[in-house]
């Protein structure tokens, strides 16, 4: 048998709305929380989902109490560690370290803000997805926009690359249709 595993990106929070910052761990805002409320009515046929999860991000869990998931949070599901960029946007990191960023861009494989390489984040993901029971069930997940490209370049067996080339909207969702090491992608409808 095989499963399908939704991916639904976490409402904005306050730093998303101004620039992305590096695993900035914020709660939504009274703005993330009115396009959780907007979005319920399309996001609500979710909630049939027999397993339900989410990043532990105050963001990913507060986006589906908003939608009534009650989703179970999963540490392999967290964001990126960016060790001392954490709380920086790309743009500040730049302008202090523009040679370092240019490597890391390149390089997944490399850590040079001291945190995880985008390869190990890429694998993590990956392993929680090929770990999920293959029984036929539907199952859930509200992530970081960053998780869910991470989850696409894994699954599809994209180059690395290709996860900088992934655009991730808030509340917006992506399923995957498989089993472990073999996954299909489906584009969803629910609007």
């Amino acid at each position: 048998m095989s499963v399908r595993l939704t991916f639904l990106a976490a409402a904005r929070n306050s730093s998303s709305r101004l620039a992305e910052r590096f695993d900035d761990d914020l709660p939504l805002d009274a703005g993330g929380w009115a396009e959780a409320e907007r979005a319920l009515p399309a996001l609500g046929p979710l909630a049939s989902a027999d397993l339900r999860y989410c990043s532990p991000s105050p963001r990913a869990r507060e986006t589906g109490r908003v939608l009534g998931l009650a989703p179970l949070a999963q540490l392999a599901l967290r964001d990126c560690d960016m060790g001392r960029w954490r709380g920086h946007t790309l743009q500040e990191v730049m302008r202090a370290e523009p040679q370092v960023v240019d490597a890391w861009l390149a390089d997944p494989y490399s850590a040079p803000h001291g945190g995880e390489p985008l390869m190990d984040f890429i694998r993590r993901v990956g392993s929680w997805i090929d770990t999920r029971p293959a029984d036929g069930s539907l199952l859930l997940a509200v992530t970081e926009p960053s998780v869910v490209r991470a989850a696409l370049v894994y699954a599809l067996k994209a180059p690395p690359a290709t996860y900088w080339r992934i655009d991730v909207m808030p509340l917006s969702t992506i399923s995957l249709m498989g089993l472990p090491g073999r996954w299909n992608l489906h584009l969803d409808g629910w609007a």
